[in-house]
């Protein structure tokens, strides 16, 4: 089974090292996707680890109702090794209570000493 983030390797081989932090992101896509993950997932600590300390949220609530169906990179702008930042632009899909959504967000990336944060994403219409 290929992970949830969308590549064709498996959750271990592709987003389970970063979500248990045996190595860390390489790059803001990849960020991004662990902590889309995250979400599936429900990994509060981890998503608030890897939110930048200037807008991250004092805690995250997953609704019950919400499962999170897919993820598609629609660009990524810069986020490399040798970038200090990033963008990601994407369409998380997700059913609500039955009914069927699309998210699609540009986020923001910061690289610090430690790896890549989210700072903040611009929701977009469509």
């Amino acid at each position: 089974m290929s992970c949830h983030c969308g590549q064709a390797k498996t959750y271990e081989q592709c987003c389970e090292p970063i979500l248990l932090e045996v190595q860390t992101a390489k790059t803001a896509e990849a960020l991004m996707r662990s902590r889309y993950v995250a979400y599936v997932l429900g990994l509060e600590s981890y998503l608030l680890k890897t939110w930048h300390t200037s807008y991250r949220p004092k805690s995250i609530q997953f609704d019950p109702q919400q499962k999170w169906l897919g993820l598609k990179i629609k660009a990524t702008t810069a986020g490399q090794a040798a970038d200090d930042t990033g963008e990601v632009e994407f369409i998380a899909r997700y059913k609500h209570s039955g009914k069927a959504y699309r998210l699609h967000e540009k986020s923001q990336f910061v690289r610090q000493s430690d790896g890549w944060l989210y700072s903040t994403g611009e929701i977009l219409a469509g």
